[in-house]
């Protein structure tokens, strides 16, 4: 005898027929939320090219040649930092008073950032107007564009370059406002810009204020060795921050705020390829910077980089691009082997003359 609280079963075709009705439900469901999930990184996808190319930079175009971003080879892009866009720096031309050689390595899952000092003297290579023997690196941008610069900062160091990206501060302060900001422990106690920074003490920084805890550098005891520390410390935090983030919005946003105030030869294809195949590689960061001598040259004050310190970093710098070694040659440390010859001494603690002699002649660089 049947209970009352037991429903009679549904016949077998009836019962089938509802599974089915259910399945096809619930596949509707699926393919629209495919759809929408579609329609939308596709939506920020257009809108990621749209910024992306504002930045392109056609003049400067490089050819990328097949497999050289599968996330195996490494690569290196020169970074350009001016002074224009923010802390009411209005000049046009701007200062690429930051320089860093951004190295990435996949095989050893790292990136580097290798400041070099905008006072070191070079020969300026890619102006047709400059006519002056040497002058300061940070000449290079202002005197031949983004070519001059990868141009001078190839012979320095004996490295093969063809990427750089330059942004201006409003770009970086941009950037660092739409990831929420970043937490950091100063590496000293003082104050700039209206801003406060204790040493040591984890503080969170807005745009602004990590563009102002970057910027000062006369009343560092290291100068503007100090300064370019405290620049790759800003600079590896944002990466940090910037992988981390999952959001497609977020991403959408910040491509779009900085697209007016970021310059590069590196095509969007490009790009697409280093998000997607060199993400383990920026989960851990190495910095160095040329330590360079403090002289005067024709009544200037230069960094003239020693001939060990020069090799230094080109041993490191090849090893991370996987070639080879080689000896450095060039108008650097021809000058520097003249001013030793007659008398200049790289240990010495006082001021002195550095000259810049003649003769010298093009090797073999790259």
């Amino acid at each position: 005898m049947k209970s009352n609280d037991q429903q009679p079963k549904q016949p077998v075709g009836q019962r089938m027929r509802r599974r089915k009705r259910l399945l096809r439900w619930l596949g509707r469901i699926v393919v629209a939320g495919v759809v929408i999930a579609a329609i939308a990184v596709g939506y920020v996808y257009f809108r990621a090219k749209q910024a992306v190319d504002k930045t392109y930079d056609h003049q400067n175009a490089v050819t990328v040649k097949q497999g050289e971003f599968n996330g195996k080879r490494p690569f290196a892009v020169l970074l350009l930092g001016t002074d224009t866009g923010a802390l009411d720096r209005t000049d046009k031309l701007g200062n690429t008073d930051t320089m860093i050689l951004a190295i990435v390595n996949p095989k050893r899952k790292r990136y580097s950032l290798v400041s070099i000092p905008r006072d070191t003297m070079v020969k300026i290579y890619g102006s047709k107007d400059h006519n002056q023997p040497v002058a300061k690196i940070n000449a290079a941008y202002s005197l031949g564009g983004a070519q001059s610069s990868l141009k001078t900062v190839s012979r320095l160091l004996n490295v093969p370059l063809k990427y750089y990206a330059l942004v201006n501060m409003g770009g970086i302060m941009k950037m660092i406002r739409y990831v929420g900001g970043l937490e950091i422990r100063p590496t000293l106690s003082f104050s700039y810009g209206g801003y406060r920074f204790k040493k040591g003490k984890l503080t969170r920084m807005g745009g602004a204020g990590a563009l102002a805890y970057s910027r000062m550098r006369y009343t560092d005891p290291l100068g503007d060795y100090g300064r370019q520390e405290r620049q790759r410390q800003v600079i590896t935090t944002l990466i940090e921050k910037t992988v981390s983030l999952n959001s497609l919005t977020n991403l959408d946003k910040i491509l779009t705020s900085v697209s007016g105030n970021v310059k590069t030869n590196i095509p969007f294809t490009a790009l697409q390829k280093i998000a997607i195949n060199y993400r383990s590689a920026a989960t851990t960061s190495h910095s160095d910077y040329l330590h360079g001598y403090s002289c005067e040259i024709d009544g200037s004050s230069y960094q003239v980089q020693p001939t060990a310190e020069l090799q230094r970093i080109t041993n490191y710098v090849r090893s991370e691009l996987g070639l080879a070694a080689a000896k450095i040659a060039n108008h650097e440390t021809y000058q520097n082997q003249r001013n030793e010859a007659h008398g200049f001494d790289f240990k010495a603690t006082r001021t002195q003359i550095y000259h810049i002699y003649s003769g010298y002649t093009e090797s073999s660089q790259p």
